[in-house]
């Protein structure tokens, strides 16, 4: 911590609520910032994705208080409720959030309620995994090659059905996709796109378990999207565009064993 200690960084204060991003899975991405609350912290209410190696480095209390689809999860009231019952008895409470708090990370809602709460808070960005995770497969997010516009889309809404987008207007709208939480409707989302005229020999690949050990990277084509879908992991990004083709030249971490 000698390190952190002479960038000055602010500190995590008593009443105060940090939420931070703990990137996508590999605990080497934090940011600096973040491992000062860590240091920092009372309280760490923690998510699901948030690496075992990061809350190993503090001595607070932890509390799990994750959400992921298709499992028993905590509410998200009485998770946002424990945050602002915490910090205004004085504590200096850390909510330690896989990726970046505020990519589809439910980081915006718990913002509002501490802010309505008057409880006050920062917000620590944190390595999202449409962007670390592509850069762990070596697919570039934007390449000057092949696409000036990438969009980001959650492949599921509030009622875990997918969501409701305009499909036409998404295809049109980027070269490059990249789709969370996706993997379950990569039927549907071929569909829609293909209707929507994609190309369907569009390289597209999908990036399981990003950045951590067990990283698994299929690379495929839009067509063959649903089917190599079916059978990977569930913790997965899907991303469709011609970038995707580059990941044979660039795929570092496969090359390094790292």
């Amino acid at each position: 911590m000698d390190m952190l200690a002479r960038l000055n960084l602010p500190a995590l204060e008593k009443g105060w609520v940090w939420l931070v991003g703990a990137g996508p899975g590999d605990p080497g991405l934090i940011t600096a910032l973040g491992l000062k609350a860590l240091a920092d912290a009372d309280y760490i209410l923690y998510d699901a994705l948030a690496h075992e190696a990061l809350l190993d480095l503090s001595t607070a209390e932890k509390i799990y208080a994750g959400k992921r689809a298709g499992v028993k999860s905590c509410k998200q009231d009485e998770i946002s409720d424990l945050l602002v019952e915490l910090a205004k008895a004085g504590n200096r409470v850390l909510r330690l959030k896989g990726g970046d708090p505020f990519v589809f990370g439910r980081g915006g809602e718990e913002a509002q309620a501490l802010a309505q709460a008057g409880v006050p808070f920062r917000i620590v960005p944190g390595i999202t995994a449409g962007i670390g995770g592509l850069a762990y497969a070596g697919i570039p997010v934007t390449h000057r090659d092949t696409n000036h516009a990438v969009t980001f889309i959650t492949g599921h809404g509030v009622d875990g059905k997918l969501t409701k987008l305009d499909w036409g207007a998404v295809s049109r709208g980027a070269p490059t996709l990249v789709l969370y939480m996706a993997r379950k409707f990569a039927g549907e989302i071929t569909e829609a796109l293909l209707k929507a005229g994609r190309d369907p020999h569009e390289p597209a690949a999908i990036v399981a378990n990003a950045t951590r050990a067990g990283q698994d990277v299929i690379v495929t084509t839009l067509a063959g999207l649903p089917a190599a879908a079916e059978n990977a992991p569930a913790l997965a990004v899907l991303v469709i565009g011609q970038n995707v083709a580059l990941a044979g030249e660039l795929s570092w971490l496969a090359k390094t064993g790292v």
